[in-house]
């Protein structure tokens, strides 16, 4: 295709030198049209291209040259409207106001995955902004026995609506690897939902019922959303 619209602006081009010296000729033997009209027909004298003809082939010529160019992107073009979702999402404080249960409307699960402590679980997800499950924990469940290396979806420990999936765009070996580094499971912007998660001002990362989960620290690759496993060890809702 591209082959193709090189080819274009070549023909658009060779047209224009074409023309060029066509018009000057033209331009010359318009100056004489009075005087040649009369002998032409008795001499068979060919007549040249009339200079309106000239200008409108030359207007095709650079058209064929403008669309061209312009397909192969080499044109000026307007600056692209920026649809992109810039992450992380933020929310506001409203999030995590009072609520019947600390931070949300109802305690923990009764069952959570992996076998994870249920009263730490509800202790950090509904009545705690700042700590955390000790580092390491997450290793020391049933998660890494019981999960999913082909991508493994973890649901808030209370409302047990989606929240992140991992791992999304690199291996498990490389999920794995980042959350033993740091100590806790490690999530990157394209494993998180964000439909049901929000990062606050200063990194607390949330879900949009309140559930605290953890905070977002960056490093050299981007955001990196530190999460505790007790905040993300939900069931899904049955229907």
């Amino acid at each position: 295709m591209r082959l193709f619209l090189a080819m274009m602006v070549c023909v658009g081009f060779s047209q224009m030198a074409f023309l060029r010296p066509l018009a000057s000729r033209t331009s010359a033997a318009g100056r004489k049209e009075t005087y040649l009209r009369s002998s032409s027909r008795a001499t068979g004298a060919r007549n040249e291209p009339a200079p309106s003809e000239v200008r409108s082939l030359r207007r095709w010529g650079l058209g064929l040259v403008a669309a061209a160019l312009a397909a192969l992107g080499l044109r000026n073009q307007p600056a692209k409207a920026t649809t992109a979702t810039t992450f992380p999402v933020q929310g506001n404080e409203d999030i995590m106001k009072p609520k019947a249960h600390g931070s949300t409307e109802f305690p923990v699960q009764e069952v959570l995955r992996w076998n994870v402590d249920r009263s730490t679980a509800d202790r950090i997800c509904s009545y705690n902004r700042h700590f955390a499950e000790y580092a390491g924990y997450w290793s020391s469940t049933n998660f890494l026995k019981e999960a999913s290396r082909e991508g493994e979806t973890f649901y808030d420990s209370v409302s047990g609506k989606p929240l992140f999936v991992a791992p999304t765009g690199r291996s498990w070996k490389d999920f794995e690897k980042e959350s033993f580094t740091h100590g806790w499971p490690s999530f990157r912007d394209e494993e998180v939902n964000w439909e049901n998660v929000r990062c606050l001002p200063g990194g607390e990362c949330v879900s949009v019922d309140g559930t605290h989960l953890g905070h977002n620290i960056p490093d050299g690759k981007g955001n990196r959303y530190c999460i505790n496993l007790v905040s993300v060890a939900g069931l899904p809702p049955t229907v």
